[in-house]
Protein backbone atom coordinates (compact mmCIF):
# COMPACT_ATOMS: atom_id res chain seq x y z
CA UNK A 1 0.00 0.00 0.00
CA UNK A 2 1.51 3.74 -0.78
CA UNK A 3 0.32 6.96 0.35
CA UNK A 4 -0.24 10.06 -1.78
CA UNK A 5 0.06 12.49 1.13
CA UNK A 6 2.41 10.38 3.26
CA UNK A 7 2.94 13.23 5.86
CA UNK A 8 -0.29 12.51 7.23
CA UNK A 9 0.84 9.72 8.78
CA UNK A 10 3.09 11.86 11.50
CA UNK A 11 -0.27 11.72 13.21
CA UNK A 12 0.04 8.26 13.86
CA UNK A 13 2.39 9.43 16.70
CA UNK A 14 -0.47 10.76 18.87
CA UNK A 15 -1.62 7.19 19.29
CA UNK A 16 0.98 6.22 22.27
CA UNK A 17 0.36 9.31 23.77
CA UNK A 18 -3.33 8.42 23.95
CA UNK A 19 -2.48 5.02 25.34
CA UNK A 20 -0.15 6.75 28.23
CA UNK A 21 -3.02 9.31 28.66
CA UNK A 22 -5.56 6.62 29.08
CA UNK A 23 -3.12 4.16 31.37
CA UNK A 24 -2.63 7.35 33.80
CA UNK A 25 -6.65 8.22 33.91
CA UNK A 26 -7.44 4.51 34.95
CA UNK A 27 -4.42 4.35 37.88
CA UNK A 28 -5.74 8.04 39.15
CA UNK A 29 -9.34 6.95 38.68
CA UNK A 30 -8.47 3.49 40.96
CA UNK A 31 -6.92 5.44 43.72
CA UNK A 32 -9.75 7.59 43.61
CA UNK A 33 -12.32 4.66 44.06
CA UNK A 34 -10.13 3.25 46.58
CA UNK A 35 -10.44 6.31 48.67
CA UNK A 36 -14.30 7.04 48.17
CA UNK A 37 -15.30 3.56 47.61
CA UNK A 38 -19.40 3.60 46.81
CA UNK A 39 -21.80 0.64 46.01
CA UNK A 40 -22.34 2.17 41.89
CA UNK A 41 -18.45 1.00 41.37
CA UNK A 42 -18.51 -2.16 43.41
CA UNK A 43 -21.95 -3.21 41.61
CA UNK A 44 -19.82 -2.72 38.24
CA UNK A 45 -16.78 -4.28 39.14
CA UNK A 46 -18.82 -7.01 39.69
CA UNK A 47 -20.40 -7.42 36.80
CA UNK A 48 -19.78 -9.91 34.00
CA UNK A 49 -17.35 -8.81 31.61
CA UNK A 50 -16.81 -5.77 33.14
CA UNK A 51 -12.99 -5.30 33.60
CA UNK A 52 -12.75 -6.04 30.23
CA UNK A 53 -15.97 -4.17 28.37
CA UNK A 54 -14.78 -1.38 29.83
CA UNK A 55 -11.92 -1.18 27.66
CA UNK A 56 -13.49 -2.27 24.19
CA UNK A 57 -15.08 1.58 23.58
CA UNK A 58 -11.92 3.57 23.67
CA UNK A 59 -10.03 0.60 22.37
CA UNK A 60 -12.63 1.19 19.25
CA UNK A 61 -12.21 4.74 19.40
CA UNK A 62 -8.81 4.53 19.51
CA UNK A 63 -8.74 2.33 16.43
CA UNK A 64 -11.16 4.68 14.59
CA UNK A 65 -8.92 7.51 15.13
CA UNK A 66 -5.85 5.45 13.38
CA UNK A 67 -8.12 4.38 10.48
CA UNK A 68 -9.02 8.15 10.32
CA UNK A 69 -5.72 8.70 10.12
CA UNK A 70 -4.62 6.65 7.29
CA UNK A 71 -7.75 7.46 5.14
CA UNK A 72 -5.75 11.00 5.70
CA UNK A 73 -2.98 9.92 4.43
CA UNK A 74 -4.99 8.84 0.72
CA UNK A 75 -4.13 5.44 0.70
CA UNK A 76 -3.70 3.57 -2.86
CA UNK A 77 -4.42 -0.43 -2.96
CA UNK A 78 -3.93 -2.80 -5.35
CA UNK A 79 -8.13 -4.22 -5.47
CA UNK A 80 -10.73 -5.81 -8.09
CA UNK A 81 -13.61 -3.65 -7.99
CA UNK A 82 -16.54 -4.77 -9.97
CA UNK A 83 -16.68 -3.31 -13.25
CA UNK A 84 -18.37 -3.23 -16.21
CA UNK A 85 -18.95 -6.19 -19.11
CA UNK A 86 -15.46 -7.04 -20.30
CA UNK A 87 -15.51 -8.40 -23.87
CA UNK A 88 -12.39 -10.19 -25.81
CA UNK A 89 -12.37 -10.88 -29.89
CA UNK A 90 -10.69 -13.20 -31.12
CA UNK A 91 -9.82 -12.71 -35.05
CA UNK A 92 -8.14 -15.86 -36.28
CA UNK A 93 -6.79 -16.31 -40.07
CA UNK A 94 -8.31 -20.01 -41.89
CA UNK A 95 -6.72 -18.94 -45.03
CA UNK A 96 -5.97 -22.30 -46.73
CA UNK A 97 -1.60 -21.23 -45.68
CA UNK A 98 -2.76 -22.48 -42.42
CA UNK A 99 -2.61 -25.90 -43.90
CA UNK A 100 1.38 -25.22 -43.46
CA UNK A 101 2.92 -28.35 -41.68
CA UNK A 102 6.02 -26.26 -39.79
CA UNK A 103 3.60 -25.98 -37.10
CA UNK A 104 2.93 -29.66 -35.76
CA UNK A 105 0.58 -31.26 -36.86
CA UNK A 106 -0.19 -28.33 -38.97
CA UNK A 107 -1.21 -24.54 -38.33
CA UNK A 108 -4.75 -24.74 -38.23
CA UNK A 109 -4.71 -27.29 -35.74
CA UNK A 110 -2.14 -26.04 -33.24
CA UNK A 111 -3.97 -22.66 -33.46
CA UNK A 112 -7.56 -24.41 -32.34
CA UNK A 113 -6.07 -26.13 -29.36
CA UNK A 114 -4.25 -23.08 -28.69
CA UNK A 115 -7.72 -21.24 -28.85
CA UNK A 116 -9.73 -23.85 -27.41
CA UNK A 117 -7.39 -23.52 -23.87
CA UNK A 118 -7.49 -19.57 -23.75
CA UNK A 119 -11.54 -19.93 -23.60
CA UNK A 120 -11.47 -22.25 -21.07
CA UNK A 121 -8.90 -19.86 -19.09
CA UNK A 122 -11.50 -16.89 -18.91
CA UNK A 123 -12.81 -15.79 -15.92
CA UNK A 124 -17.08 -16.14 -15.94
CA UNK A 125 -17.21 -12.48 -16.02
CA UNK A 126 -15.54 -12.47 -19.37
CA UNK A 127 -17.45 -12.72 -22.76
CA UNK A 128 -15.39 -14.01 -25.70
CA UNK A 129 -16.34 -13.73 -29.27
CA UNK A 130 -14.63 -15.04 -32.69
CA UNK A 131 -14.47 -13.76 -35.86
CA UNK A 132 -12.37 -15.61 -38.40
CA UNK A 133 -10.80 -14.16 -41.64
CA UNK A 134 -9.33 -15.40 -45.22
CA UNK A 135 -10.83 -13.52 -48.51
CA UNK A 136 -13.56 -12.09 -45.90
CA UNK A 137 -14.32 -11.81 -42.47
CA UNK A 138 -16.86 -14.18 -40.87
CA UNK A 139 -18.42 -13.88 -36.88
CA UNK A 140 -18.49 -17.21 -36.41
CA UNK A 141 -19.56 -16.60 -32.91
CA UNK A 142 -21.34 -13.65 -31.13
CA UNK A 143 -20.14 -12.68 -27.52
CA UNK A 144 -20.52 -15.35 -25.02
CA UNK A 145 -19.68 -16.59 -21.73
CA UNK A 146 -20.79 -19.92 -22.84
CA UNK A 147 -17.28 -21.91 -22.80
CA UNK A 148 -19.21 -24.77 -24.64
CA UNK A 149 -20.41 -22.77 -27.59
CA UNK A 150 -17.10 -21.20 -28.54
CA UNK A 151 -15.38 -24.68 -28.45
CA UNK A 152 -17.67 -26.18 -30.63
CA UNK A 153 -17.62 -22.79 -32.96
CA UNK A 154 -13.54 -23.08 -32.55
CA UNK A 155 -13.81 -26.44 -33.91
CA UNK A 156 -16.12 -25.30 -36.94
CA UNK A 157 -13.44 -23.33 -38.38
CA UNK A 158 -13.29 -23.64 -42.56
CA UNK A 159 -10.11 -22.14 -44.60
CA UNK A 160 -10.50 -20.30 -47.73
CA UNK A 161 -8.19 -17.94 -50.12
CA UNK A 162 -6.74 -14.93 -49.39
CA UNK A 163 -6.55 -13.25 -46.09
CA UNK A 164 -8.29 -9.96 -45.08
CA UNK A 165 -6.70 -8.90 -41.98
CA UNK A 166 -8.18 -5.43 -42.25
CA UNK A 167 -11.91 -7.04 -42.66
CA UNK A 168 -11.03 -9.10 -39.11
CA UNK A 169 -10.73 -6.33 -37.34
CA UNK A 170 -13.03 -4.33 -38.80
CA UNK A 171 -15.65 -7.12 -38.08
CA UNK A 172 -14.35 -7.43 -34.53
CA UNK A 173 -14.52 -3.55 -33.98
CA UNK A 174 -18.14 -4.06 -35.47
CA UNK A 175 -19.18 -6.48 -33.16
CA UNK A 176 -18.30 -4.75 -30.09
CA UNK A 177 -19.83 -1.24 -30.93
CA UNK A 178 -22.64 -2.76 -33.02
CA UNK A 179 -24.01 1.73 -32.54
CA UNK A 180 -21.09 2.64 -35.07
CA UNK A 181 -22.15 1.41 -38.11
CA UNK A 182 -19.27 -0.14 -39.41
CA UNK A 183 -19.28 -1.38 -42.70
CA UNK A 184 -16.50 -3.37 -44.62
CA UNK A 185 -18.47 -3.29 -47.59
CA UNK A 186 -18.49 0.48 -48.01
CA UNK A 187 -15.20 0.32 -46.88
CA UNK A 188 -13.54 -2.24 -49.29
CA UNK A 189 -14.99 -3.70 -52.50
CA UNK A 190 -15.01 -7.13 -52.52
CA UNK A 191 -14.62 -7.50 -48.18
CA UNK A 192 -17.80 -8.86 -47.67
CA UNK A 193 -19.20 -8.30 -44.37
CA UNK A 194 -20.81 -11.08 -42.37
CA UNK A 195 -22.45 -11.41 -39.04
CA UNK A 196 -23.99 -14.77 -37.09
CA UNK A 197 -22.09 -16.61 -40.32
CA UNK A 198 -23.76 -15.08 -42.96
CA UNK A 199 -23.37 -13.09 -45.50
CA UNK A 200 -24.71 -9.49 -45.96
CA UNK A 201 -27.38 -9.61 -49.65
CA UNK A 202 -26.69 -6.79 -51.47
CA UNK A 203 -30.63 -6.20 -51.16
CA UNK A 204 -29.86 -6.15 -47.26
CA UNK A 205 -27.32 -3.90 -47.71
CA UNK A 206 -29.15 -1.46 -50.18
CA UNK A 207 -32.15 -1.60 -47.46
CA UNK A 208 -30.27 -1.38 -44.11
CA UNK A 209 -30.94 1.91 -42.67
CA UNK A 210 -27.50 4.05 -42.24
CA UNK A 211 -28.14 6.22 -39.57
CA UNK A 212 -24.50 7.70 -38.21
CA UNK A 213 -24.11 7.91 -35.05
CA UNK A 214 -21.69 10.77 -33.74
CA UNK A 215 -18.37 9.16 -33.07
CA UNK A 216 -15.79 10.82 -30.49
CA UNK A 217 -12.29 9.39 -30.62
CA UNK A 218 -10.79 8.58 -27.31
CA UNK A 219 -7.03 8.22 -26.16
CA UNK A 220 -5.51 4.89 -27.56
CA UNK A 221 -5.47 1.79 -25.14
CA UNK A 222 -7.96 3.33 -22.84
CA UNK A 223 -10.93 0.98 -23.28
CA UNK A 224 -10.53 -1.19 -20.66
CA UNK A 225 -13.54 -3.69 -21.08
CA UNK A 226 -12.70 -4.69 -24.78
CA UNK A 227 -9.69 -6.44 -26.31
CA UNK A 228 -8.84 -8.20 -29.77
CA UNK A 229 -6.37 -10.93 -30.37
CA UNK A 230 -5.55 -10.92 -34.05
CA UNK A 231 -3.64 -14.41 -34.64
CA UNK A 232 -2.59 -14.75 -38.44
CA UNK A 233 0.31 -16.76 -40.21
CA UNK A 234 0.31 -14.71 -43.44
CA UNK A 235 0.05 -11.32 -44.76
CA UNK A 236 -2.68 -9.15 -46.07
CA UNK A 237 -3.56 -10.07 -50.03
CA UNK A 238 -7.18 -8.58 -49.99
CA UNK A 239 -9.63 -6.01 -47.88
CA UNK A 240 -9.05 -3.11 -46.15
CA UNK A 241 -5.60 -1.46 -45.43
CA UNK A 242 -4.61 -3.42 -42.05
CA UNK A 243 -2.94 -0.47 -40.30
CA UNK A 244 -6.25 1.58 -41.36
CA UNK A 245 -8.34 -0.66 -39.51
CA UNK A 246 -5.59 -0.24 -36.51
CA UNK A 247 -6.63 2.90 -36.44
CA UNK A 248 -10.49 2.53 -35.98
CA UNK A 249 -9.46 0.66 -32.95
CA UNK A 250 -6.92 3.18 -31.79
CA UNK A 251 -9.65 5.74 -31.95
CA UNK A 252 -11.96 3.69 -30.06
CA UNK A 253 -9.69 2.90 -27.23
CA UNK A 254 -9.52 -1.03 -27.77
CA UNK A 255 -5.85 -3.05 -27.89
CA UNK A 256 -5.16 -5.53 -30.37
CA UNK A 257 -2.79 -7.74 -29.44
CA UNK A 258 -1.39 -9.59 -32.34
CA UNK A 259 0.27 -13.33 -33.07
CA UNK A 260 2.42 -13.92 -35.64
CA UNK A 261 2.32 -17.78 -36.23
CA UNK A 262 4.71 -19.96 -37.56
CA UNK A 263 8.51 -19.94 -38.54
CA UNK A 264 9.61 -16.50 -39.33
CA UNK A 265 11.08 -17.47 -42.82
CA UNK A 266 7.45 -18.68 -43.72
CA UNK A 267 6.57 -22.44 -44.71
CA UNK A 268 5.14 -23.96 -47.58
CA UNK A 269 1.51 -24.92 -47.68
CA UNK A 270 -0.75 -26.90 -50.28
CA UNK A 271 -3.20 -24.53 -52.04
CA UNK A 272 -5.57 -26.43 -55.35
CA UNK A 273 -2.13 -28.54 -55.84
CA UNK A 274 -0.12 -26.17 -55.64
CA UNK A 275 3.03 -25.67 -52.70
CA UNK A 276 3.08 -22.11 -52.09
CA UNK A 277 5.66 -20.53 -49.85
CA UNK A 278 4.01 -18.05 -46.92
CA UNK A 279 5.29 -16.05 -44.51
CA UNK A 280 3.53 -13.82 -42.26
CA UNK A 281 4.40 -9.71 -42.33
CA UNK A 282 6.05 -9.37 -39.41
CA UNK A 283 6.30 -5.40 -39.62
CA UNK A 284 2.51 -4.96 -39.87
CA UNK A 285 1.68 -6.61 -36.84
CA UNK A 286 4.11 -5.11 -34.44
CA UNK A 287 2.77 -1.79 -36.20
CA UNK A 288 -1.20 -2.75 -35.38
CA UNK A 289 -0.11 -3.47 -31.97
CA UNK A 290 2.01 -0.24 -31.62
CA UNK A 291 -1.05 1.91 -32.69
CA UNK A 292 -3.78 0.61 -30.36
CA UNK A 293 -1.17 0.76 -27.41
CA UNK A 294 -0.72 -3.35 -27.06
CA UNK A 295 1.79 -5.88 -27.99
CA UNK A 296 3.09 -8.59 -30.63
CA UNK A 297 4.01 -12.00 -30.32
CA UNK A 298 5.75 -14.35 -32.66
CA UNK A 299 4.94 -18.18 -31.80
CA UNK A 300 6.88 -20.36 -34.00
CA UNK A 301 5.01 -23.64 -32.44
CA UNK A 302 2.19 -25.20 -30.93
CA UNK A 303 3.91 -25.00 -27.53
CA UNK A 304 4.74 -21.05 -28.11
CA UNK A 305 1.21 -20.31 -29.46
CA UNK A 306 -0.27 -21.60 -25.80
CA UNK A 307 2.46 -19.73 -23.90
CA UNK A 308 1.91 -16.78 -25.86
CA UNK A 309 -2.15 -17.28 -25.00
CA UNK A 310 -1.48 -17.69 -21.12
CA UNK A 311 0.61 -14.36 -21.18
CA UNK A 312 -2.05 -12.43 -23.10
CA UNK A 313 -4.71 -14.04 -20.33
CA UNK A 314 -2.63 -12.64 -17.50
CA UNK A 315 -2.10 -9.33 -19.25
CA UNK A 316 -5.99 -8.58 -19.83
CA UNK A 317 -8.11 -10.70 -17.35
CA UNK A 318 -5.29 -10.25 -14.64
CA UNK A 319 -4.77 -6.90 -14.67
CA UNK A 320 -5.16 -4.77 -11.47
CA UNK A 321 -4.52 -1.22 -11.01
CA UNK A 322 -3.96 0.99 -7.77
CA UNK A 323 -7.20 2.27 -6.21
CA UNK A 324 -7.44 5.32 -4.11
CA UNK A 325 -9.28 3.67 -0.86
CA UNK A 326 -9.86 7.10 0.82
CA UNK A 327 -13.62 7.09 0.82
CA UNK A 328 -13.60 3.29 2.27
CA UNK A 329 -11.44 3.83 5.08
CA UNK A 330 -12.85 6.82 6.23
CA UNK A 331 -16.46 5.01 6.35
CA UNK A 332 -14.91 2.61 8.07
CA UNK A 333 -13.74 4.76 10.84
CA UNK A 334 -17.02 6.37 11.20
CA UNK A 335 -18.45 2.74 11.89
CA UNK A 336 -16.14 1.99 14.31
CA UNK A 337 -16.56 5.42 16.59
CA UNK A 338 -20.59 4.46 16.08
CA UNK A 339 -20.17 1.18 17.42
CA UNK A 340 -17.60 2.78 20.57
CA UNK A 341 -20.34 4.96 21.18
CA UNK A 342 -23.33 2.71 21.06
CA UNK A 343 -21.49 0.00 23.64
CA UNK A 344 -20.38 2.86 25.86
CA UNK A 345 -23.97 4.17 25.94
CA UNK A 346 -25.87 0.33 26.05
CA UNK A 347 -22.78 -0.64 28.97
CA UNK A 348 -22.29 2.46 30.96
CA UNK A 349 -25.37 4.66 30.19
CA UNK A 350 -22.64 7.42 28.90
CA UNK A 351 -20.60 8.45 26.33
CA UNK A 352 -16.59 7.83 26.65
Amino acid sequence: MTFLWAEALAFLLLVPALIAGYVFLLRRRKKFALRHPNLGLVREALGPGARIRRHVPPALLLLALVVAILAAARPLAQVTLPTHQRTIMLAIDVSLSMRAKDVEPNRMIAAQEAAKTFVQAQPEDVRVGIVTFAGSANLVQPPTRDREDLVAAIDQFKMQMHTAIGSGIILSLATLFPDDDLDLEQRAPGAAARTSGRALTSEESKSAPKLKKAFTPVAPGSNSSAAIILLTDGRRTIGPDSLDAARMAAERGVRIFTVGFGSAGGAPAEIDGYSVYMRFDEEVLKGIAGITKAEYFHAASAADLKRVYEELNAKYVLENRKTEISALLAAASGVLALVAGTLSMVWFGRFG
